[in-house]
């Protein structure tokens, strides 16, 4: 069991980052008024464009990644297909759209409810900086990345509230889960985790998730509607798959 003050050295950054996506709804809750549906699209576009270069740098980490004969591409397309097989087995996308209007209705939401809470869940927890910020903040006590990450964080759910309203507020939820169960987790197992910054499991959650946060920017330009949600299994998968795949060229 970790003691209050070991327990908050090594959530520190989760909180600083919930802390700081609140501030930045409210703030964006109340610009929304004030922006004309030109603008709110505009800003929309903006971080539809940005996120793009994010993803095909995230995604980039699949090329790190080896197996005997098997590059990580080759993985991570497993773990996209087979992924999204099983997001639509289990209508993932239907159940956290459910999910959002139910929260929508309970909260008096408006606008898009439950797509503002999945774009912002993937935005803040599927990147380097959630999951190696995360395992440094629970293995060495070193919040500097989530500290970083929580103000880039707060900054864009400024601009994403405006676009897709409250919904955006509740990816805390999504951020206390993860974040902090990540960094709990690696607290309690700091022996036995070294190097998250070049560990061929991380580039491999990594790239997936560079690959969804492509989709998300594909959809927030219009481009298409990639059914985001149901590819989350694929970042479970992406780390199963290199294992079997170790095990069996070793």
């Amino acid at each position: 069991m970790l003691a209050i003050g070991e327990f908050w050295a090594k959530t520190s950054g989760t909180w600083m980052n919930i802390a700081t996506v609140a501030v930045g709804t409210g703030l964006g809750l109340l610009v929304r008024q004030r922006l004309s549906m030109s603008m709110q699209k505009i800003i929309t576009q903006g971080i539809g464009l940005t996120t793009l270069p994010i993803g095909l740098t995230m995604a980039d980490d699949l090329t790190k990644v080896e197996v005997g004969p098997i590059n990580g591409v080759v993985l991570g397309l497993l773990a996209m297909v087979v992924g999204g097989i099983l997001g639509e087995w289990w209508e993932i996308e239907e159940r956290l759209a459910a999910m959002g209007n139910w929260l929508k209705v309970r909260f008096r939401g408006q606008g898009k409810f439950a797509e503002g809470f999945v774009a912002a869940s993937l935005i803040f927890c599927v990147g380097p900086l959630a999951l190696i910020g995360s395992l440094k903040n629970g293995l060495e006590g070193d919040d500097t990345l989530l500290t970083v990450k929580a103000t880039l964080d707060g900054i864009t759910s400024v601009a994403l509230t405006s676009s897709y309203g409250i919904g955006v507020g509740f990816s805390i939820l999504t951020i206390l889960l993860y974040q902090g169960g990540v960094s709990l987790v690696a607290g309690v197992f700091a022996d036995t985790l070294v190097d998250p910054n070049n560990n061929p499991y991380v580039l491999m959650v990594t790239g997936v998730g560079g690959l969804s946060i492509l989709a998300i920017g594909i959809n927030l330009l219009d481009l298409g509607k990639i059914r985001v949600a149901s590819f989350l299994p694929s970042l479970l998968l992406a780390p199963i798959f290199l294992a079997l795949s170790a095990r069996w060229f070793s």
